[in-house]
């Protein structure tokens, strides 16, 4: 198990990423995929691996709804 600090914006398609809801978690977790896989809300659209190291997972559904996933590990 890994030890991750997870930035999660809540996205909706009215407001969009200007005023998502965020919040920072502490997980333990296989990794940055296993773990939206079982706790995510919506289905995985986009997952990005930055130069940083951090691993950015994008998930949403047909009606403009997303939730991103920005995963540091500790």
């Amino acid at each position: 198990m890994n030890e991750y600090e997870v930035l999660v914006e809540d996205i909706n398609p009215c407001g969009g990423k200007a005023y998502a809801k965020k919040e920072i978690i502490e997980i333990e977790a296989e990794g940055p995929k296993a773990y939206v896989q079982v706790n995510g809300r919506y289905p995985i659209m986009d997952l990005t691996e930055k130069s940083n190291g951090d691993t950015v997972i994008t998930t949403g559904d047909d009606s403009g709804n997303m939730v991103r996933y920005t995963f540091t590990e500790c």
